[in-house]
């Protein structure tokens, strides 16, 4: 794993302590599901590729982003200066760091505004270690492939995920290596998703990139109609979709890793 800067803006020092440890230790785990555990390395000769900088109010956080540059903010809504959202909002008008953000809140539609402002993933409190490591490795390596922030294009032509393999040049996508045949809608739409792999994409941001201009209304039945056609086309089993996956409430995220574990109502 690459070093990286991590910047944690959290007003609770508990919290931040948690997410600390957790970065720092990022190195010794993770992989793809099924391979081989790491070997263990003594923490005093092992070197975390994390340098990580806190933060406790949102103006501190602005201002250590500033001079730091993190790949990677660790985002708390609830901050004692300025709502999180904000926070977030600002950053982005500057900076392309990863942003994942932790809330207690759990409605549907603050995840959908926090992602709308610029969030590249969320997680609610209380959560585990172990997703919070995996969501941090997956925007990792988003960053990793060159994604460029705000258009969403990857660092490349072509996008690879198990069986499937995209190319964005040529407009096209294969399956187990046979060209798959797509309406202009469905591979604009499976191209948004692609290109910002590995993170949740609201219903919002979907319908005003595959339909621009056109009212809002009720986008969320024209997406699920279209999302069911990919995945008839792409999944090897529509009902247990692996990389076409449903954000309840939020929206769709393309998963690079083939997911085997989700049951089927987290992804209808």
């Amino acid at each position: 794993m690459r070093p990286f800067t991590a910047l944690v803006v959290d007003d609770e020092p508990q919290i931040r302590r948690l997410v600390r440890g957790a970065l720092e230790r990022l190195h010794e785990e993770g992989g793809a599901p099924g391979a081989a555990p790491p070997a263990r390395v003594p923490p005093s000769t092992a070197a975390s590729p994390a340098r990580v900088v806190e933060a406790a109010t949102g103006r501190e956080g602005l201002d250590h982003a500033a001079a730091e540059r993190p790949s990677l903010v660790v985002l708390d809504l609830g901050l004692p200066d300025m709502d999180g959202q904000a926070v977030c909002r600002e950053l982005r008008t500057w900076s392309d760091a990863a942003v994942l953000v932790l809330s207690a809140r759990h409605s549907d539609a603050e995840k959908a505004a926090l992602l709308d402002a610029g969030a590249d993933d969320y997680l609610t409190k209380p959560f585990s270690l172990v997703e919070f490591r995996a969501r941090v490795r997956a925007l990792l390596r988003r960053a990793a492939r060159g994604a460029i922030a705000g258009d969403g294009a990857q660092g490349g032509t072509r996008l690879t995920a198990g069986a499937l393999v995209v190319d964005f040049e040529a407009r096209t996508v294969q399956r187990d290596g046979a060209v798959v045949h797509l309406t202009p809608i469905e591979w604009e739409l499976l191209r948004t998703l692609a290109a910002h792999a590995d993170r949740t994409m609201t219903h919002r941001q979907l319908f005003a990139t595959v339909w621009p201009g056109r009212a809002y209304g009720d986008a969320q039945a024209y997406l699920r109609v279209h999302v069911a056609h990919l995945r008839r086309k792409l999944e090897p089993d529509p009902v247990r979709p692996r990389h076409l996956l449903t954000e309840p409430g939020v929206g769709y995220r393309f998963a690079t890793l083939p997911q085997h574990d989700a049951a089927p109502s987290d992804r209808t």
